[in-house]
């Protein structure tokens, strides 16, 4: 049995890090450290970002399965991600996995499926606050930043009530060999969702963490009804609209 590759990636000093013939992060900042863990351990609960593979793999492109979303998934209630050969948006609410495909339709799948990439932590959120009505997607970044009172590593977001002008989207599966990332998602369908109640949950990466996450804010949500959903595109927040943040140790990454 293959005994999973584990690093963990906190603030500190720059540094290249093979974790595999097939995976490499690069992470450029002001303060990073990478610590190889072999025995598999937790960290403290919540605080470090369990990952599978890396999204610079993935837009390399690589979208192979390394393994199971289980690996990394113990223990998590709020994450994002996709499935082998990019089958679809992946949405991890109340420790929940959805599976949502091209039909736009969310359902429920287990955490035997296998992913290239995936970010989940025990959600904890630290602080919350209103989101101003109005806000749209591209201004939810610096609400973000202001409310962890942080620009720089990763930071978990749950943003929920309720939406107008929400705009989602997923792309089909894939085969080899792979197209690039951003040819497949000028293909994506994409959902106009128009007002609806929701929760949409994923993490801030910033750019001490490059290679890591998607960089920025990246989201993906699930109307209230879970009826709809998808990675996030656009938005508008109504009057409800509540933001909560909770900032990770670091990240975790395991591969294959």
């Amino acid at each position: 049995m293959t005994v999973p590759t584990i690093m963990r990636i906190r603030s500190a000093r720059p540094v290249a890090v093979a974790l595999s013939a097939a995976v490499i992060i690069v992470v450029s900042a002001s303060a990073t450290i990478a610590v190889p863990d072999s025995t598999g351990s937790q960290g403290g609960a919540g605080q470090w970002v369990e990952q599978i593979g890396t999204y610079d793999s993935l837009v390399s492109p690589d979208y192979e399965g390394l393994t199971p979303i289980s690996a990394a998934s113990s223990g998590a209630t709020l994450g994002l991600g996709t499935f082998d050969q990019l089958d679809g948006e992946m949405v991890l609410v109340g420790g929940v996995i959805y599976r949502v495909g091209t039909d736009g339709v969310p359902v429920k799948v287990p955490s035997s499926r296998t992913t290239p990439f995936f970010e989940g932590i025990r959600f904890t959120p630290e602080l919350s606050g209103p989101v101003a009505p109005g806000t749209t997607c591209a201004n939810l970044l610096a609400a973000v930043n202001a409310l962890a009172s942080s620009d720089s590593g990763i930071v978990a977001v749950r943003v929920r009530g309720t939406f107008t002008d929400l705009v989602t989207r997923s792309v089909p599966a894939q085969r080899p060999p792979y197209a690039p990332l951003a040819q497949i998602v000028a293909g994506q369908t994409v959902f106009q969702l128009g007002q609806r109640k929701a929760v949409l949950v994923g993490f801030r990466t910033a750019p001490d963490l490059a290679g890591t996450g998607a960089p920025g804010l990246h989201l993906h949500g699930l109307t209230a009804d879970r009826a709809a959903g998808g990675h996030v595109l656009s938005c508008v927040a109504g009057s409800d609209v509540q933001l909560s943040v909770q900032r990770a140790d670091g990240v975790r990454i395991r591969a294959a």
